[in-house]
């Protein structure tokens, strides 16, 4: 009787407390990469398909919750309880912007153009800072109905996804309102959302749950039981067959596990 195969998860060390965001660049010339932030203030950054260490980024002082690349992989951004954001050279490692707020950030994410970065976080306030114009007041969209735990961009940077800490499900925002167009409901806070690079897919965790969304047309397309609560998702770029996710026990893992339910169109993992 053949032996039935089970995918074991690659794990990937580094952080001392628990990873609370992860993200994967799109395909670039040089691969692709994955970004990990962890309450141990230290972000770091990965070679995507193996795993490998490629380098931190040193300047937070507090814990950092949210961490991204842009299209091209050459800069990242952080949010952070040091209230603030910032802005890196992905390739140096160095600090290139620093963007003050009144209180904790706990999201960051790039335009699709790279050229406005989105955060929120407990003042639950949405603001867009235009990075070609870094020393500008950013926009503020200031009704969200509780304290921000992630964001994203979707549909060319027309609109904006969040989720809030404390409440649950995901909202999309049209951009030139300000207004909440749609909600993604959860039966848990949703502590992780983002846009696959082909934009069909919304992946988010809530709880110890990964769940996959059609990005047009908002039905849930699988979900996932993990084995320990889970903080962060991120689809794999390349292959979109696999996705990787972190949490409670500090480590980061891309893994296949048993399929759950199917709500809609097909997502090969």
């Amino acid at each position: 009787m053949d032996k039935k195969k089970v995918a074991v998860p690659l794990v990937c060390h580094g952080h001392s407390r628990p990873v609370v965001d992860l993200f994967y660049s799109p395909v670039t010339p040089d691969g692709f990469f994955l970004i990990s932030a962890s309450k141990d203030s230290s972000p770091m950054l990965r070679n995507g398909e193996t795993g490998d260490w490629i380098g931190t980024f040193e300047g937070h002082k507090g814990a950092v919750w949210s961490c991204c690349l842009d299209t091209n992989a050459l800069r990242a951004a952080s949010g952070s309880a040091d209230f603030s954001a910032k802005l890196w050279d992905a390739l140096t490692g160095d600090e290139l912007q620093s963007f003050e707020h009144k209180h904790i950030v706990r999201a960051c994410a790039f335009s699709e153009d790279t050229h406005l970065l989105l955060t929120g976080g407990f003042e639950k306030i949405l603001r867009i800072f235009d990075l070609n114009r870094p020393d500008a007041p950013p926009r503020e969209v200031d009704n969200s109905p509780g304290s921000i735990r992630t964001v994203a961009w979707l549909h060319s940077d027309q609109t904006i996804l969040s989720s809030c800490a404390d409440i649950g499900g995901v909202r999309l925002w049209d951009i030139r309102s300000g207004k909440i167009v749609q909600t993604l409901e959860t039966k848990s806070p949703v502590t992780s959302a983002e846009v696959s690079q082909d934009g069909r897919y919304i992946t988010t965790a809530d709880g110890s749950t990964v769940k996959f969304w059609d990005a047009n047309h908002f039905g849930l397309v699988k979900s996932y039981d993990m084995p320990c609560n889970v903080e962060s998702a991120s689809l794999e770029p390349k292959f979109g067959n696999k996705f990787v996710a972190g949490g409670e026990d500090i480590k980061s893992s891309t893994s296949k596990p048993k399929r759950r339910e199917n709500d809609g169109p097909e997502l090969n993992i």
